[in-house]
């Protein structure tokens, strides 16, 4: 079958999504634009009216009544919904399936979609699943996206590479299970401690660019990445925790690592303290000098000051620094979020840096960008220390964190979307009047990450 959106329509394959939210809708929209002109789209049967009028006029895109109409007829058919509701909706449509037909689905976790696909799918039909791992408001080009060949001949994930190609997207081909790994490798302990910071400062009732102590270089990510999984859908993130088994061990060790170095910044005991976040430095980053073969992710907290919410100058605040290897100016965080990231994975035996570039997603590129930041300079690194053990600035801070932490950790293991969503929410709510913000500021904050990271990149090349 060709596979160019330039063929005679009557060539084309027909291609369809059910489920649109988000995500279905920037694959629409960007196959759309890519020329594709059979693209079926449907949503929950209530929603018709509604993205009929939405679509009205968009070239190639048909809105169809439910995911039946969308099954019998599309030569690639992608499932775009929520991992906790997957079972369910291809059990609904999936017997459907036109014969010969390729399935995929678009969700976080891929365990529960792998069961369902071979429970209800027919056997004449070909699966050939992805995921791209980035959100709906990032750029995809230059992103991974995961292609997982799982019952399909070679032809068929050639249909699916050339369909997707548009994207501009980094091919990853990975099996279900390695998928699985990857993700709660990349996903799981950043989410946790975003989500855990927020919660933190939402029941603080403040503001954190607003008092000074959060603001330019490492806290300038710090504010504006929470925000912009707060300002995002709460099932994004529950899913992964909930449902990927290796997500839930990982959030719970983040939960123990952020208590227990916490008790040891309570008990000042500097030479344990220290002792143990050089070991995990040791083990997860090879020590001050492991990185030097390669490019950091990047060089100077500069280019994240213009990205500040505050109105705070960024000279005056605390953890501006100088140059790449100087102390912060002032006064010092403990950056205890940074540092259980970094013993959890230490303690799980977890090689981040080997994800990296395989299949990272723009925040995890970012956070683990700031992880190595600090733990590749002694100076930086033995500030956070003192400032953890001696300097109380924090403490209130960073006492609620690990309350914050821990109750997340508590809500994944009762394994309820419900509670995650009311846990969620109660944060999300808090922060709502500054999302619109955040969002423009947290897309451009992470594209000018990406693109000095290409040009120091070159350099280095040359």
């Amino acid at each position: 079958m060709p596979s160019d959106p330039h063929a005679p329509i009557s060539d084309q394959p027909t291609i369809g999504f059910i489920g649109m939210g988000a995500m279905g809708k920037m694959y629409a929209k960007h196959l759309s634009q890519a020329g594709w002109k059979k693209i079926m789209v449907c949503d929950l049967p209530e929603k018709f009216d509604e993205l009929k009028q939405a679509y009205d006029g968009t070239p190639g895109v048909t809105v169809l009544p439910d995911g039946h109409h969308v099954s019998r007829t599309s030569d690639f058919i992608m499932y775009s919904v929520e991992a906790e509701f997957i079972d369910r909706v291809v059990a609904e449509y999936g017997p459907s399936t036109k014969v010969g037909a390729i399935v995929a689905g678009q969700t976080s976790v891929k365990a529960p979609e792998k069961a369902a696909f071979e429970k209800y799918l027919p056997e004449d039909v070909h699966i050939v699943s992805c995921h791209s791992l980035h959100g709906p408001t990032v750029s995809p080009l230059g992103q991974p996206l995961v292609l997982i060949k799982h019952r399909a001949p070679d032809s068929s994930l050639q249909l699916v590479e050339n369909i997707l190609q548009c994207f501009g997207s980094r091919y990853v081909y990975l099996s279900y299970e390695d998928h699985d790994i990857v993700t709660a490798n990349t996903q799981a302990v950043t989410h946790a401690a975003f989500l855990s910071m927020g919660t933190a400062w939402a029941n603080s009732l403040s503001y954190p660019w607003e008092h000074g102590y959060y603001v330019g270089g490492i806290e300038t990510v710090k504010v504006n990445i929470m925000l912009r999984i707060y300002a995002n859908q709460w099932h994004v993130y529950a899913g992964l925790a909930i449902l990927n088994p290796s997500a839930r061990i990982q959030i719970d060790q983040f939960s123990k690592s952020s208590t227990e170095l916490f008790k040891l910044m309570l008990k000042g005991d500097k030479d344990g303290l220290r002792e143990r976040i050089y070991r995990c430095r040791d083990m997860v980053f090879g020590g001050e000098e492991g990185g030097k073969s390669r490019s950091p992710i990047f060089l100077s907290e500069d280019i994240l000051d213009r990205f500040s919410l505050a109105r705070v100058p960024s000279a005056n605040c605390s953890n501006v620094v100088d140059t790449a290897n100087s102390a912060p100016r002032g006064k010092a965080n403990s950056h205890l979020s940074l540092l259980a990231m970094v013993d959890c994975w230490a303690h799980l035996n977890i090689q981040p840096l080997v994800h990296l570039d395989l299949a990272a997603t723009p925040i995890f590129r970012m956070w683990i960008g700031v992880a190595e930041y600090l733990f590749r300079s002694t100076a930086r690194l033995d500030a956070a220390i003192e400032a953890a053990l001696f300097d109380v600035s924090h403490r209130s801070d960073d006492l609620e964190f690990v309350v914050a932490a821990r109750g997340w950790s508590q809500c994944v293991s009762f394994g309820s979307f419900e509670l995650y969503k009311q846990r969620f929410m109660e944060t999300a709510t808090f922060f709502k009047p500054r999302f619109d913000d955040a969002v423009k500021v947290g897309s451009a904050m992470i594209q000018a990450i990406m693109e000095d990271a290409r040009e120091n990149e070159k350099k280095s090349d040359a």
